[in-house]
């Protein structure tokens, strides 16, 4: 099974790389550009066939280590 978490600041967080990102877009022609938030994506591959046993387990990651859950939130996205 494979899984993808994606880890994005949490609303009200300030986010000085997406606001460089936003910039810098804009300064390249990208006309139109709002707010700019910026993240990362984490690739998993479980061996667990059991989706709930899964997304139990990838919490579980995402609260020890994946995410500073004091500023960040998480999203689950599991592919049998």
């Amino acid at each position: 099974m494979k899984a993808r978490v994606f880890v994005t600041l949490k609303n009200g967080v300030l986010d000085p790389q997406g606001k460089a990102i936003g910039h810098a877009l804009g300064n390249l022609g990208f006309e139109g550009v709002g707010s700019v938030r910026q993240g990362k994506l984490i690739e998993i591959e479980l061996s667990e066939t059991d989706e709930a046993k899964a997304k139990a387990a990838l919490k579980e990651m995402c609260e020890k280590l994946l995410a500073n859950t004091v500023i960040e939130k998480y999203d689950i996205e599991l592919k049998a």
